[in-house]
């Protein structure tokens, strides 16, 4: 017996081998193939379509709030109403569905309005602090800060709705908080010299703490649809961002009208750099761009996943400073360089984190 064991063929003995480059990126396309034939035509084009609006009406928001302060204007409470002014938008899309489709409004109650209301004083505190950042900060640095929103992601999924948290995501918070220290290292590089250095710490304060406010909006907002919702449909989450987005309306509305910002547009708008046509532009296109980017994030959310949206989410980060310094003519140090390319690379292992990859069969 032990003699049938020792004499072996080479080929019973010889261990798996382990799969090559070109193995791996075989299963990988088939299993792509296998996904983009589990669904019609129709979903991959409103995934593509939703997911350009998410890369191209969120960039261009984030100009155009930084072209409202350069050009003169001074209220950040201005700044973030806009960010809420068109959620109407979205009623829009939303209301056909309900006469179309067959589907009914979902019943309110104490808890879920209560929770609107949270969601959307958050929102507005938010909108509120990015104003502030992108009033201070070029907007290539602020879209750069605003990266650190996947570390908080991270972590408020983790503690809040039990999300994974393996050592690709660490290795991505780390990563992508070595980039913004050396961002803080080389803050004289892009300081306007109409900032003092003050308002520059304050503006890297705010974009960092508005980061950490939305963090937790995207957890609380996953939490919302696990224990009161759940995904029944697409117009549930439009409902929801609905919701989310008249609470946070109506608590920055309130803030403009203490502030006296209203009455205040007219001037900004005859001092403004093009005049009032320029102005009223500014304001409506911030408008419109901003909702078409939420609208394209809940499409996102809806017909892929919370991962796929949380990507594309920091995709258009690289993605805002390059135009910024392309149209906005923003300086790009070999720091800020740095910074972009160490981003990239936390970018690259946050999605390698969670990315749901099939494990071989035995």
């Amino acid at each position: 017996m032990q003699q049938q064991l020792i004499v072996q063929t080479g080929e019973e003995m010889e261990e798996p081998k382990a799969k090559s480059l070109r193995d791996r990126v075989s299963a990988y396309s088939a299993m792509a193939g296998k996904a983009f034939r589990s669904k019609p035509i129709s979903h991959w084009i409103l995934l593509f379509l939703s997911s350009l609006g998410m890369l191209v009406a969120f960039p261009a928001s984030s100009l155009l709030s930084r072209l409202y302060f350069e050009n003169g204007g001074k209220s950040k409470w201005i700044a973030s109403w806009v960010a809420v002014t068109g959620w109407p938008m979205i009623a829009l899309f939303l209301v056909p569905t309900y006469f179309f489709l067959g589907v009914s409004p979902t019943p309110l109650n104490l808890k879920l309005i209560a929770s609107y209301v949270v969601l959307g004083f958050m929102s507005a505190a938010d909108n509120l602090l990015y104003a502030y950042a992108y009033a201070y900060l070029p907007a290539s640095t602020a879209s750069l800060l605003s990266s650190t929103v996947l570390i908080f992601s991270a972590l408020f999924g983790f503690l809040l709705v039990n999300n994974k948290l393996n050592a690709s995501i660490i290795n991505a918070i780390v990563i992508i908080t070595a980039a913004m220290v050396i961002i803080a290292l080389d803050s004289n590089s892009d300081r306007y010299g109409t900032i003092t250095d003050s308002q520059y710490a304050l503006g890297f304060l705010w974009d960092i703490l508005g980061s950490a406010l939305h963090g937790l909006i995207f957890a609380l907002s996953e939490l919302l649809f696990v224990k009161l919702l759940g995904r029944r449909s697409f117009h549930v989450v439009m409902e929801q961002q609905i919701m989310v987005s008249l609470f946070a309306f109506v608590f920055t509305t309130i803030g403009v009208v203490v502030n006296n910002d209203f009455e205040g547009m007219a001037a900004e708008a005859r001092s403004f750099k093009g005049g009032k046509g320029s102005y009223l532009s500014v304001i409506i296109w911030s408008i419109i761009t901003y909702q078409l980017g939420v609208l394209g994030g809940t499409a996102v959310l809806f017909l892929a996943s919370t991962v796929l949206a949380g990507i594309l989410n920091s995709v258009r980060v690289p993605i805002t400073s390059i135009a910024a310094v392309v149209l906005l003519h923003d300086s790009m140090s070999g720091f800020k360089i740095l910074s972009l390319a160490i981003t990239f690379w936390g970018f690259g292992s946050y999605i390698y984190g969670t990315y749901p990859v099939e494990k071989d069969s035995p």
